[in-house]
């Protein structure tokens, strides 16, 4: 099961002006500073990423403090005449280290969607892999790819993303009905320009 979840309100210190009249309301997405002129639709986007709590630094440090714990609790055996407990504790500090690796690789995994005008652009970075796509934001179908809970599909123009992969499953049909509304909100105010 995947541990990974976004907050709907990200992030949650910032402050974001209230929605105008007829504006959808935006919870998992934010709207950028400095946009939103009158007659143009604002940039929006949404973040979705991993629910780490600790920074690859963090992690290590405590790595670091680890292999000095377990080396001078080894260093003591060693001195009593057991050397093979050294040699274990060598081996246990090796897949540590290879475990904590692997987590520090996916620590800043994520999903950004950018609503620019006629465009909705998506970026998926996991490890060190980044997926981008560019779908006309008028032609976008939002839907579930499977079922309840399941991913968000976005389609346009026989070109697919899955997205959510962050969001936890029950707040992922949220999530779809809010990238909805804003894409419709944002096609309408387009069709005033024109």
């Amino acid at each position: 099961m995947e541990t990974a979840t976004a907050s709907p309100h990200w992030p949650s210190t910032s402050w974001q002006p209230p929605a105008a009249m007829g504006e959808p309301r935006v919870d998992f997405g934010r709207q950028e500073p400095g946009t939103g002129e009158p007659g143009k639709p604002p940039v929006v986007f949404w973040l979705m990423r991993r629910n780490c709590s600790v920074t690859p630094r963090q992690v290590g440090l405590v790595y670091l403090g680890i292999c000095g714990v377990t080396l001078l609790i080894a260093g003591f055996f060693l001195s009593m005449g057991a050397p093979w407990v050294l040699a274990f504790a060598g081996l246990e500090l090796l897949a540590l280290g290879v475990a904590f690796l692997v987590f520090a690789r996916h620590v800043a995994d994520r999903e950004l969607l950018r609503l620019v005008g006629s465009s909705l652009q998506f970026e998926r970075h996991v490890g060190p892999s980044v997926v981008r796509a560019e779908l006309a934001a008028d032609r976008v179908t939002v839907e579930p790819a499977s079922g309840q809970g399941s991913l968000v599909k976005l389609t346009a123009h026989g070109r697919s993303v899955l997205v959510g992969r962050f969001l936890r499953p029950e707040l992922r049909a949220a999530f779809a009905k809010e990238l909805r509304l804003t894409l419709r909100h944002n096609l309408a105010a387009g069709g005033l320009r024109s």
